[in-house]
Parts: structure tokens; sequence; C-alpha cells
């Protein structure tokens, strides 16, 4: 198993959630988890330096297929050894396959997207999206570039060559990010193409792994959709968990990711649908989550790591984290606040910087401001999912949800939170397995 990437299994006792702590192997150093991933969409976190994201204790980051495909060229940063040698970043790395900003950019309809006509459940949601910027078949997408118009085509084979390119440690299959919108009829189709695609993406990945042999193993996660349907998630979660490539290759995934449209109120349940049909000694990934709430829930119920582009993307705009809820930097109460933004962070900017000081950077729009905000939300969440981590090993998950949920959102949400855990989670636990 020495190019494999493994997880070493749940360190909990009986009766808690299947929240589990273990390690990831990568190429480029293990991962503790449960973790938080920042995003590095460009090859950069936004606004701070890599060695940054290193003092905040961020393990890994993950850039995004789409936009290094289309600037600088996933050939270029092959060149360059990878974008994690490209960044100066020497930890393990992680790239999406594109899937979602191809159908989510090229539809511009955000995290609520759709592809073709049948899928539209709502009318007025069609008049919206006349002129789709891409457009799904059986064999890939075409889309349109953001940046200059160009047309281009995804394949799950072009985005296995993209992804191999781009040198992460892990990568995900391509696949098909429904929305909450779809029909039934067009989730149970999406479905089964994005299991067609994870097949060809295996044979892909087997190819390429022999043929770039002068490159670190580059694992590859299959990404489980569905949307709310328990039966569809449970359906492609044990189809990918079962899934090998063609009898040419046999190659299976190494890991799993957790994608598609979710309902937050239902985000604990619905990732424990598919964690409960998931092999446990392989890792799981749940894509795009980093608000508290989501996280206590999405850990609870088997998720290992994670990423985000919210923490990096609301420090921009002056939206903070804290140990007591969100702040707004801007506003007119920090003006003359002569103490950290939050006296219990231990940030480099709540160490050396005062709410004040921060309010008038953004007041002023001084670009430091961007800089000091992002290194407090990204080490705020890193930190929260380290203490998550901590508490599963010590046995005081419990005790640090409750205090953490109700300082950001009031006790009686935290205790609806606990509620929200059922029973049926808690036969996954046990000892660590190697």
């Amino acid at each position: 198993m020495e190019h494999r990437l493994e997880s070493d299994g749940a360190h909990a006792s009986d009766g808690r959630p299947l929240g589990r702590a273990g390690v990831i192997h990568t190429p480029h150093g293990d991962i503790q988890t449960p973790a938080f991933i920042p995003v590095g969409t460009k090859a950069t976190v936004k606004a701070i330096l890599p060695d940054t994201v290193k003092q905040f204790g961020g393990q890994a980051v993950l850039a995004n297929a789409y936009h290094l495909f289309l600037q600088p060229g996933s050939d270029i940063v092959d060149e360059a050894g990878g974008f994690g040698k490209f960044m100066n970043w020497d930890g393990p790395t992680f790239t999406d396959s594109g899937g979602f900003q191809v159908m989510s950019l090229g539809v511009g309809f955000k995290k609520v997207i759709s592809m073709s006509e049948s899928a539209y459940a709502d009318a007025e949601v069609i008049a919206k999206n006349k002129e789709r910027l891409a457009h799904v078949d059986e064999d890939g997408v075409t889309f349109k570039s953001f940046l200059n118009g160009d047309m281009h085509r995804f394949t799950p084979e072009v985005s296995m060559q993209i992804q191999h390119q781009l040198g992460a440690d892990i990568m995900f299959a391509f696949d098909e990010c429904t929305t909450l919108l779809n029909t039934r009829a067009y989730q149970e189709d999406s479905v089964a193409r994005t299991e067609r695609w994870a097949v060809r993406c295996l044979d892909e990945h087997a190819k390429l792994t022999a043929d770039r042999q002068h490159r670190p193993y580059q694992a590859l996660f299959g990404v489980v959709q569905g949307a709310q349907y328990e039966d569809l998630r449970r359906q492609a979660a044990r189809g990918l968990a079962n899934l090998r490539g063609s009898e040419a290759t046999e190659q299976e995934f190494d890991g799993f990711g957790l994608g598609g449209a979710l309902e937050k109120s239902e985000l604990g349940t619905i990732v424990g649908w598919m964690t409960e049909e998931l092999p446990q000694s392989k890792p799981r990934h749940l894509l795009g989550i980093s608000e508290p709430d989501d996280l206590f829930a999405a850990i609870a119920a088997g998720a290992d790591t994670f990423d985000c582009v919210a923490p990096s993307r609301q420090a921009r705009g002056g939206t903070m984290y804290s140990s007591s809820g969100r702040i707004n930097a801007k506003a007119a109460p920090q003006r003359r606040r002569f103490e950290p933004l939050d006296p219990e962070c231990d940030c480099y900017t709540c160490e050396n910087y005062t709410a004040a000081y921060l309010h008038h950077l953004f007041k002023a729009k001084e670009m430091l401001g961007s800089t000091l905000a992002t290194i407090h939300n990204e080490r705020f969440i890193v930190r929260l999912v380290d203490r998550i981590r901590e508490s599963i090993i010590d046995g005081t998950f419990a005790e640090l949800r409750e205090d953490v949920l109700s300082r950001q959102y009031g006790r009686e949400f935290a205790k609806a939170a606990a509620a929200a855990v059922t029973p049926r989670f808690a036969p996954q636990l046990g000892a660590p397995q190697k």
C-alpha cells in the first residue's frame, strides 16, 4: 500500500457519533483528520502567503482544476512540477475535478444549477438561464470560458489529464453536480451517468499513473451524488465503493468525495447515509463546507476532511468569525474597539492588531485588511476542526459541540443540533483500524 492513501480509522468510545480521528498519508506528508483544507483556487490562498497557511495550521491546500486549466494552463503547471511546487507549497495538495465550476459558472446560477431543459422543475428558472454557457451530454460537458468566451470541453478523461498535470496528491473524479431544482428522474439519470463517468476516470487514471511514474502517486476519490434522496445517495455510495475500472485496469478509488446539493438542515443525515455505505478504511472529503454547525454535523456523521472558499471570501468583505458569533469588521461598533477582534483567538491578527485597526483598513480600502482578515478567518476554522479532532480523541465531542454552537447560534440551536444525531450512526464506532 506504499502509494495508496489510507485512513488509520476511528478513535472513539461507544455511544457517541461515528465521528473519527485518523491520518491520511500522502507523498507530501500526513494529514491529521478531521481537517479543514484551505482553498487556493488559482494556486494561491487569496491575500496570504503559503508560509502563512502553514503558520495558522493549514495541513493541505486545494486548487481548482477549472481555473488552472484556463489560466495559466495545466501544461505550464506540469512543467513547473505541479501546483504545489508552482506556488511554493511543499505540503499535501488536493485538486477538484472542475465539474462543479464547469457547470455552475457555465450556467451562471451559482450553487443552484441545471444542465438541460428537462432538468428544470420550474419554468421561471428556465427563463433566467436561456443563455446557458455549459451543456452536458453522455460523453462530457461543453462550456464557454468565463475569461474570454472560448469554447472548451471537459470529459472524464480530460479532467484526469488536467489533474495529473496539476500534480495534486488527491484528485476527484469528474462528476455531474446537480441541484435541488432538478427533478427526481433527472437525479436518477445523473447518478447513473456519474457512475459511468467514474469508470472512465478510473481507467484514464490508471493509464496516466503508468505513463507518469516520474511523478509521485496521485490518489483518486470518487464523488457521491444523489441530492436529497436517501435511496440515491446510498445507491451512489455503494456503487462507487464497489466500483472498479475496466478488466484491463481493475483500478479502484482511494477515497470518496461527498458532493452535490444538500439541504443545510439535513446535512448530517445525508452525510450519514453516504458514510454508512462507504468503507471505513478510506477517507471521505465533504466538498464546500466550512460553517461551524455544518462541520460538527458532518464530522459526527463520519466525514474526515472539508474545503470551502467561504472563510477567505467572507474575510475579504469584512465578515469575521469569532468565538461569540459573526462580527462585521466594518460596522461602527468596531471603530473605537481597541482590543483584538476575538480576544480568545490565537491567530497572528488577533495577537497583533485591534478591531479598530481592522475597521480602519476596511474603511480605507487598504489591501492589508483582506490579508489580516483572511488570516483570522482561516485560522478560526482550521483551529475549530483541530479542536473537534482533539475532542473525538479525548471523549469530549458532545461538550465541545454544545459550547461552540451555543456561543455561535444560541443554546436552543445547540440542543437541537445534539438531538439531530441519530443512534444508527453509533455501531460504526470503534478502535483505530490499521
